[in-house]
């Protein structure tokens, strides 16, 4: 029911839209609603309100959030793509008696979406009341913050224990009195529990009860959207990749890719002159900037973007990723390089405009269209880096089996990147990519990346 909340974005975006197409031409305009070059406007202004909806980060709002705003800017996002649109055709395709009532109403339905997502994510987090049996106390606090952030599917984390701690409890089934005490739903088991023959029993006795068991595993899978790390190597060759397994999702992703990257080299012809105009001011130097990366199978490519960091900035320059390594230096304990932090010095002025919006990787739809990148995949690394991150993490050169992409879901899920060991947490996200790769989630992928950008929080 949850999920549908996201669907009645687009379906009533369209039903107002059209809706009130049809009164203007049958009650105010009296003319025929029909034909493809009208519909195709009307297709347009919809698609626009619907990313608008999106972007925003509607249905869901962050706590403390105000829904009419956020519904507000929704509208204003449509409206405005749809002026610029009707400047630029230097006609009026649309009736502003359309596009001012269409908002106005969908203001209101917006509003009203997300008070039904409020309520309804409310009634899943109290019907998902979880009891995690994670081994040690590193884990289980590790555990409590990554459900306390963003998780996929809603949940309250009732309890936790150990299997030491269930063992030395002194009852006959403390697993089954600590579920009954705590009220809970969910039964989580990491392998240390799975490996107790009395906590197995008693897990079955509560599955026959109702309750549903999870393996940790499983758990970080469906209610976070990652991988826990100590499951990589486990579970690793246990899934199908689609981008391996599956003929027809390459075909229509790079159909996708190729219709996204012409379009992004239409911005990125608008966006040279003014870039390349910034620069005279306060980035003087190269336009772009190019770097070496590790892509599909480990073949290397060269990666481009626009220059955000004075020339020079290091003797290997910039990192591609705007949350990544910029530069040469000591300190990130993989050899050199370091880590670019918020308000680095290297940045010029223009340099931390383009990042800020997200610009500085525009040209990397260059990239796209020679096939080297995809919009939506693992984000990619310098050879010297992967080098030492194969030899340290689990299966990491899993992720070279398909291609690297513009954004991923790590970069969605995970706010930034400024160590190796944040490297390992990619990792993880990224594997829960591979195991589930499919177009939906490409598109989840890419709107989750509007929102981010947009809020200036994605990277």
């Amino acid at each position: 029911m949850y999920r549908l909340t996201r669907w009645s974005i687009p379906i009533s975006v369209v039903v107002v839209v059209f809706g009130l197409g049809l009164v203007h031409a049958t009650y105010v305009g009296h003319y025929s609603f029909t034909g493809l070059a009208r519909y195709g406007w009307y297709s347009a202004y919809s698609a626009l309100l619907v990313i608008g909806a999106f972007a925003v980060g509607l249905p869901d709002v962050e706590p403390g959030g105000s829904p009419l705003w956020h519904a507000i800017g929704a509208v204003v996002i449509g409206a405005g793509g749809m002026s610029v649109i009707q400047l630029g055709v230097a006609t009026p395709v649309l009736p502003r008696f359309v596009v001012l009532f269409a908002g106005l109403s969908l203001v209101l339905v917006f509003t009203a979406i997300n008070r039904l997502s409020e309520r309804l994510l409310h009634h899943l987090a109290a019907r998902d009341r979880v009891l995690a049996i994670v081994d040690g106390d590193p884990a289980r606090s590790r555990l409590c913050q990554e459900v306390g952030q963003v998780p996929e599917r809603a949940l309250t984390l009732v309890a936790t224990s150990t299997r030491a701690e269930l063992e030395a409890a002194g009852t006959p089934r403390p697993l089954l009195d600590l579920a009954h005490r705590s009220d809970a739903t969910v039964v989580v088991l990491d392998r240390a529990a799975q490996e107790s023959p009395e906590i197995i029993a008693q897990a079955s006795a509560l599955h026959a009860e109702g309750l549903r068991i999870r393996t940790l595993s499983l758990f970080y899978d469906q209610w976070l959207g990652k991988l826990p790390v100590n499951e990589l190597e486990r579970i690793s060759l246990l899934f199908d990749i689609n981008e391996l397994h599956s003929v027809r999702y390459v075909r229509v992703k790079r159909l996708v890719d190729a219709i996204l990257a012409v379009a992004g080299l239409a911005a990125l012809a608008v966006a040279v002159p003014i870039v390349w105009t910034a620069n005279l001011a306060g980035n003087r130097g190269p336009l772009l900037y190019r770097q070496e990366r590790v892509g599909k199978h480990g073949a290397t490519f060269t990666i481009v973007k626009f220059r955000t960091m004075t020339p020079n900035a290091g003797s290997d320059g910039e990192h591609v990723d705007s949350a990544g390594r910029d530069g040469e230096g000591p300190g990130d304990g993989l050899g050199g390089g370091a880590w670019t932090q918020p308000g680095d010095a290297r940045l010029t002025p223009v340099g931390r405009v383009l990042r800020r919006v997200h610009l500085d990787e525009l040209p990397q739809v260059v990239n796209v269209l020679r096939g080297e990148l995809t919009v939506v995949g693992p984000r990619p690394e310098q050879p010297r880096y992967v080098a030492e991150l194969e030899k340290t993490v689990p299966f990491y050169n899993v992720r070279h089996l398909v291609l690297p992409g513009m954004t991923g879901w790590a970069q969605v899920k995970y706010s930034y990147g400024a160590s190796a060991l944040d490297a390992l947490e990619k990792l993880q996200y990224d594997f829960y990519y591979l195991r589930h790769q499919s177009l939906a989630l490409d598109m989840k992928i890419l709107g989750r990346t509007v929102s981010a950008v947009l809020h200036r929080s994605g990277r």
